[in-house]
C-alpha cells in the first residue's frame, strides 16, 4: 500500500498537468499528500500499540489451589473473618468442584450463592431453554436472555457476578450416557423437579460415592437433605424407597409455587454445600428439612440408613 501510495504521488509529481493518467488519479497531489499522512499517523499508532502489548507478559490462568489475588482477597474477606471458614476454608471452595444438576427454580440461587462464595468450578447441566414463565421465580436468568439456553444464560449470570471462578455449562439431560460427569466433580446438588431424575441422580451418585445434596419444592412447601452413603448417610431412595404415584405430587408448572420459595431452598442447598466443602458446622447429612413458608414453620426429622436399600444397602453396609 505505501508503494502504491509513492507512485500516485510520483505520477503527480513528476506528470505534466493535464496528461490522462494524473487526471485518472484526482489531479491534484494535496488530496493523496493528506490521505498518506492520515494512514501513516495510524501506522504508526498501530505499531506503537503492538510493542505495548508485547512488553506486557500473558496472564496465565490461575490453578484453584493457587494463593489467592488482592482482589480476590477482597472479595472473599467476609467469608475469611468467619472462624469456621477462614483462609483454610476458602481454599478449599477455590479448589472444590460442584456439579449442579438444573438450571431452575432451585438451581438458579444456588448457582448464584456458590459462584458468588468463591467456588472454583462450577458445572451445571440442563438441556432446556429460558421461557417468560421461568422468570417468576428462576432469578438467574433475565427477560433479555428468553431462548437462550438457561446453561448458557446461567453461565453469563455467574460469571458477570464472579470472574475468578470456571463456569462449565452443559446443555443435556442427565443420563445414562452423561453419568461420567459425576465422576469429575466433588459435589453434587440436584435441583430438578422429575422423580426420574431424582432417584437416577441418587444411584450414579452412590455408584461414584459422592455426596448429594437434593432439595424439591411444590407451592408452599420445600425439603433439603445431604445424602452421603459413603459417610455413614442414608441416600435418597432409603429416605424416599418409593416413587408418588403419577398425579399424587404435581410440579411446579401443575401447581403452582410462591416465587421466592425457590431461593430459600435454593440458598439453603448452598449453604450445606459451603458446609460440606469447608468443615463448618453440622450438614443435613441423615436429616431431612422440611420448610412450610406458609405458616413459617420448619423442622427437621432423622433419616437412617436401610440395611436393604437397593441402591446403597449393599455396596455401603451400616456402620
Amino acid at each position: 500500500m505505501a508503494g502504491l501510495w509513492a507512485a500516485v504521488m510520483l505520477a503527480h509529481l513528476l506528470l505534466p498537468e493535464g496528461n490522462g493518467l494524473r487526471s485518472a488519479l484526482g489531479g491534484d497531489a494535496r488530496v493523496w499528500a493528506v490521505v498518506g499522512g492520515l494512514a501513516g499517523v495510524v501506522a504508526a499508532y498501530v505499531l506503537g500499540l503492538s510493542r505495548l502489548r508485547a512488553r506486557v507478559a500473558p496472564v496465565a490462568p490461575i490453578a484453584a489451589d493457587a494463593p489467592f489475588r488482592p482482589a480476590e482477597l477482597d472479595r472473599y474477606a467476609r467469608h475469611i473473618l468467619l472462624r469456621e471458614i477462614g483462609g483454610p476454608g476458602q481454599q478449599r471452595l477455590k479448589s472444590a468442584r460442584v456439579l449442579v444438576v438444573g438450571a431452575g427454580g432451585l438451581g438458579s440461587p444456588a448457582l448464584l450463592y456458590l459462584a458468588a462464595a468463591g467456588v472454583g468450578t462450577i458445572g451445571v447441566i440442563d438441556e432446556d431453554r429460558v421461557e417468560g414463565s421461568n422468570l417468576q421465580r428462576q432469578i438467574i436468568h433475565a427477560d433479555a436472555r428468553i431462548g437462550l439456553p438457561k446453561v448458557q444464560s446461567a453461565e453469563i449470570a455467574m460469571r458477570a457476578l464472579n470472574p475468578f471462578i470456571e463456569v462449565r455449562p452443559y446443555q443435556r439431560r442427565l443420563d445414562d450416557a452423561t453419568a461420567s460427569l459425576i465422576a469429575d466433580y466433588d459435589l453434587i446438588l440436584d435441583g430438578t423437579d422429575n422423580f426420574d431424575t431424582r432417584y437416577l441422580v441418587n444411584r450414579l451418585c452412590v455408584a461414584a460415592e459422592k455426596p448429594l445434596i437434593s432439595a424439591a419444592i411444590t407451592q408452599w412447601e420445600g425439603q433439603i437433605s445431604l445424602y452421603d452413603p459413603a459417610r455413614g448417610g442414608p441416600c435418597y431412595e432409603c429416605v424416599f424407597p418409593e416413587r408418588p404415584l403419577p398425579g399424587m405430587v404435581p410440579t411446579c408448572a401443575e401447581a403452582g409455587v410462591a416465587a421466592p420459595l425457590p431461593g430459600i431452598i435454593g440458598s439453603m442447598m448452598a449453604m450445606e454445600a459451603i458446609k460440606h466443602l469447608t468443615g463448618a458446622g453440622t450438614p443435613l447429612r441423615g436429616r431431612l428439612m422440611i420448610f412450610d413458608a406458609l405458616y413459617s414453620d420448619a423442622r427437621v426429622i432423622g433419616a437412617k440408613k436401610r440395611p436393604d436399600c437397593p441402591v446403597c444397602g449393599l455396596s455401603h453396609p451400616v456402620a
